[in-house]
C-alpha cells in the first residue's frame, strides 16, 4: 500500500463523516493484548456506569521511558486502533519503561464524538479540568516518573495530508523527519502552508511558539511537556483518507520516530 495507490475519499464535510468502530470490542481486544504481552493494566472507574479510564505500563529495566496516547477525541478511530495494533505487534524497545494511555475520552470513542458525554472538549481542558476524564488522567500521571518522550496519537478530518506537532524546546535532534518519511510511505503529508491554523515548517510538519501561559486551555501535550516530559509529538493521520491507512500510517511514523529517538544518545 502507497500513497500513490489510495484515494482521498472525500466524506468529511463540516465534520468526520468517516468509519466508526465498535468501541466495546476495540476495548476488549485492545486489553486482551496488552494482557497477553505482560502490561500491568490499571482501571480507573471515573463515572458511574461509564467505561472507565485504562492505564497500561510495562517495565523494561532502562533508563528511558516512553508514553503514548490515544482516544482523547471520539472522533478519531484510527488513533485507537493504532494502539490497538501496537499492542498487538509489541515490536517496542526491550529496554524502555513503556507507559499507555489508549482510551482518553471513552464516551466520545463509544459515541463517536470529539467531545465527552458533557460536551467538553477533553483535549482542551488540562488547565482548568471541567473534566473527570482530565483530572483521573492527570491523578495518575503526577504518581509516574517524568517520561523522556511523550507521543499522542490523533487524526484530523479537515487535513490535506499527515502532519505533526513539535514540541521540542530544549532543541534535542529531532525525530520528525524520520516520522514524516515513515508515514509519508503510507499517505500524503499535508503540504499547507498553514496546518491546523498554524504556519507550517515544512510539509507535515508544525513547531508551535510555545507560550503555556498565555493558553487559557491546554491539550494534553502541553500540560506533559509543562510538567512531564522534555520532549514530546502529536501525530495527526488525514481522516479523508481510508481508515486502515490512517492507522498504518500512525503506526509507521511512531514506530520510526521511537527507533530514531533509541539511536540518539542519552
Amino acid at each position: 500500500m502507497n500513497r500513490i495507490a489510495v484515494a482521498r475519499l472525500s466524506l468529511n464535510q463540516g465534520a468526520y463523516r468517516g468509519e466508526r468502530i465498535d468501541f466495546e470490542q476495540v476495548e476488549a481486544d485492545l486489553l486482551a493484548a496488552a494482557r497477553s504481552k505482560g502490561w500491568e493494566i490499571e482501571s480507573r472507574p471515573w463515572k458511574q456506569g461509564a467505561p472507565a479510564l485504562h492505564f497500561l505500563q510495562r517495565k523494561g529495566g532502562g533508563k528511558r521511558k516512553l508514553y503514548v496516547s490515544s482516544g482523547i477525541h471520539g472522533d478519531e478511530p484510527a488513533a485507537i486502533l493504532a494502539m490497538q495494533r501496537l499492542l498487538e505487534l509489541d515490536q517496542w524497545p526491550s529496554d524502555v519503561d513503556l507507559f499507555v494511555c489508549p482510551i482518553l475520552n471513552p464516551e466520545g470513542s463509544r459515541n463517536g464524538t470529539r467531545t465527552n458525554a458533557d460536551d467538553v472538549d477533553i483535549n482542551r481542558d488540562y488547565r482548568h479540568f471541567r473534566s473527570r476524564e482530565a483530572a483521573v488522567h492527570v491523578d495518575w500521571l503526577t504518581g509516574r516518573v517524568p517520561f523522556d518522550l511523550a507521543i499522542c496519537l490523533h487524526e484530523d478530518w479537515e487535513a490535506h495530508g499527515f502532519y505533526l506537532y513539535e514540541l521540542n524546546p530544549f532543541n534535542r535532534v529531532s525525530l520528525a523527519p524520520a516520522m514524516l518519511i515513515a508515514a509519508g510511505q503510507y499517505c500524503p503529508l499535508d503540504p499547507s502552508e498553514m496546518i491546523d491554523g498554524r504556519p507550517s515548517h515544512s510539509p507535515g510538519l508544525i513547531r508551535p511558539q510555545l507560550e503555556p501561559g498565555s493558553r487559557p486551555e491546554w491539550p494534553e501535550a502541553l500540560w506533559l511537556l509543562t510538567h512531564h516530559t522534555p520532549r514530546g509529538y502529536t501525530l495527526e493521520a488525514p481522516s479523508d483518507w481510508p481508515l486502515q491507512v490512517r492507522v498504518q500510517t500512525l503506526v509507521a511514523a511512531l514506530q520510526a520516530g521511537v527507533a530514531a529517538w533509541m539511536d540518539q544518545a542519552d
